[in-house]
């Protein structure tokens, strides 16, 4: 039983194909799909921040109080470290 090429993931090199031609175009397409979805750097980010936010809304969401302070530690935090470089710096 075959899976319909459109089920496939573009990675993915269908099964059954004879023609060393064919199987050749559908191993190099596979490979520069492979190659695009792991060099667009932009795209992966993007969807890793959509992730982030959609963890941290439903955190929120379950423990707000929780939320507000992991708020405030990642503030306090980032103040920290931009006061120990700029104090580093000035010296």
């Amino acid at each position: 039983m075959s899976v319909p090429e459109s089920a496939l993931p573009r990675t993915a090199v269908p099964a059954g194909i004879n023609d060393p031609v064919q199987s050749a175009r559908a191993e190099l397409k596979a490979a520069l799909a492979a190659i695009e979805i792991k060099g667009n750097f932009p795209r992966r980010i993007e969807k890793a921040s959509k992730r982030g936010a959609a963890k941290a809304r439903a955190f929120a969401d379950r423990n707000p109080v929780g939320a507000i302070a992991a708020a405030v530690g990642v503030a306090a935090a980032v103040g920290g470290l931009v006061w120990g470089i700029a104090r580093a710096i000035a010296r």
